[in-house]
């Protein structure tokens, strides 16, 4: 092995998957136009998933995992990047289908990076990573839409203990809203305070009993990372042509909702796609982020672990076990 690369490898094992620290062959990264050379990553659900080999998310093996990474240039032949710029990637299907950020180093297309905004680290970028990326594009949309500090009615963040929803309430927060946070554990109520949320919903409210086409009016906007059932109940209760920005499916891809909510109170839903999001609109994410995200929020919210335990992690984060940010020191 000319260049060996410390990595967790994923390979197929009888009808399953089995995944393991190995170093692999710097010749064998994918083909691309920038090679970083990686700091950090970060556990997101979809990490878990390809780590246990749930889903079709990969489809050849020997594989790489990790959808995010942030680190130094360290070759480029790609016009907008130079040897030792600082970069964060998160999307573009890295991780899936192209080799990830479970590893000392990657290849990828230039097209795909975002330069660090200054403000953030590595690591910092990788507290963020997807999840938090994802809750700026959800806020950006939102006031896109009209939605301000002033208006009527609380900001709603379900999924709210979640890592894309602590940072949905602690961002939001911070730009003045009043959140109110959808958890169904009791134990993070005063995680969720300390983050910057006003009130507390207990997911029972959320979930229980049946949703009526039309319900109060109670929230100005929403961030949803749940969907489903979930997604249906809040939506009857939006103010009159108010959005909810929907960012996730942990709660299953059906919306058992009617067009009552659309038709007689003009509420949009926004649909967030963190993957394909095209450069301007990226980088005006992070530029939120790192302007707006309070010092100290991530310290409060992300924990930093050793490349392997990354494993045993994946496991626990699709059981609704991991709070908050899992930040993965590739070189630990």
């Amino acid at each position: 092995m000319a260049d060996p690369i410390r990595a967790i490898v994923v390979e197929e094992a009888g009808e399953g998957v089995s995944a393991k620290v190995q170093d692999v062959d710097a010749a064998d990264l994918p083909d691309g136009d920038v090679t970083v050379a990686i700091d950090y990553s970060d556990l997101n659900y979809k990490d878990g998933m390809v780590l246990n080999g749930l889903g079709r998310l990969v489809r050849a093996y020997p594989h790489v995992p990790g959808i995010d990474f942030a680190g130094t240039v360290e070759a480029s032949d790609h016009p907008d990047y130079a040897p030792g710029q600082k970069v964060v990637l998160t999307g573009w299907r890295v991780g899936e289908t192209w080799w990830g950020g479970y590893a000392a180093k990657a290849r990828v297309k230039g097209d795909w990076l975002v330069p660090l905004p200054e403000g953030l680290d590595t690591r910092a970028a990788m507290a963020i990573g997807t999840a938090g990326f994802t809750a700026a594009l959800a806020l950006l949309a939102l006031e896109e839409h009209g939605l301000t500090p002033e208006a009527d009615g609380e900001l709603l963040v379900t999924g709210a203990a979640g890592g894309l929803g602590s940072i949905a309430v602690a961002l939001a927060a911070a730009r003045g809203y009043r959140v109110a946070a959808a958890t169904g554990r009791a134990e993070t109520h005063d995680y969720l305070r300390g983050l910057g949320a006003a009130t507390i919903v207990e997911r029972a409210e959320l979930t229980e009993g049946k949703t009526r086409p039309l319900d109060a009016q109670r929230w100005a906007g929403a961030i949803d990372s749940v969907g489903s059932a979930m997604l249906a109940r809040v939506l009857t209760q939006l103010h009159y042509g108010r959005a909810a920005a929907a960012c996730g499916l942990a709660g299953g891809n059906d919306l058992p909702a009617t067009v009552v909510p659309f038709l007689l109170r003009g509420v949009s839903l926004l649909g967030i796609d963190s993957v394909m999001a095209p450069q301007p609109r990226r980088r005006a994410a992070w530029a939120m982020l790192a302007r707006d995200l309070p010092a100290g929020v991530l310290d409060r919210i992300a924990r930093t672990v050793p490349l392997a335990e990354a494993i045993p992690l994946g496991k626990e984060i699709l059981e609704g076990k991991v709070q908050g940010r899992v930040v993965i020191d590739v070189n630990a």
